[in-house]
């Protein structure tokens, strides 16, 4: 994720200049997909290539991924269940492992900070250098 968009696309904090940078750094090509949840998306991410790099959009344009929002009048909206369960299981078929990495946000009950559904999970190694200083 970037920023918090509040469940609305903003193109301020859109991923894809994260792609671009990648792309620069790594010297390799790297596939940004405009979405990160879907059909289409899932299609991509189904039987990519060995060693390909895919960067989904910015989780936190939906709703469901932090539970809430704020709509265009600028109220602040709540996720239906339904609409978080079907985000959340979406986001389950795009791998096979779920690995977290993120420190700063491990605490949060966010869409895709919950492992469930995986049989394999493990911690990254940003969160093992700071478990490490615990």
């Amino acid at each position: 994720h970037l920023g918090r968009p509040d469940g609305n696309k903003n193109q301020k904090y859109s991923l894809k200049p994260v792609a671009e940078e990648l792309k620069t750094l790594l010297k390799r090509d790297v596939i940004f997909i405009d979405d990160c949840v879907g059909p289409r998306v899932e299609a991509a991410c189904a039987n990519p290539a060995p060693g390909s790099i895919i960067l989904l959009e910015n989780l936190r344009y939906y709703p469901e991924e932090e539970g809430k929002g704020v709509n265009a009048a600028g109220v602040k909206v709540k996720a239906s269940a339904e609409d978080v369960k079907t985000f959340k299981e979406s986001l389950r078929k795009l791998g096979d492992i779920y690995v977290n990495d993120a420190f700063g946000t491990a605490h949060r009950a966010h869409s895709s900070m919950l492992g469930e559904g995986f049989e394999q999970r493990a911690s990254g190694f940003l969160l093992k250098k700071e478990l490490d200083y615990f």
